[in-house]
């Protein structure tokens, strides 16, 4: 079972991804279902990690 320490660099690298997704791409606005499928395809980039 990982770590309280552990979950938080996970949370952060994440949040981190997030960051580098809407800086560096074109658009300035996101809908929920943008926001949402940007979330799926991270945690499936996670999973096959």
């Amino acid at each position: 079972m990982p770590s309280k320490d552990e979950i938080k660099v996970v949370a952060k690298a994440t949040i981190y991804d997030l960051r580098l997704i809407f800086t560096s791409g074109e658009k300035k606005t996101y809908t929920t279902e943008e926001i949402v499928e940007l979330l799926d395809k991270i945690a499936m980039a996670k999973d096959q990690e």
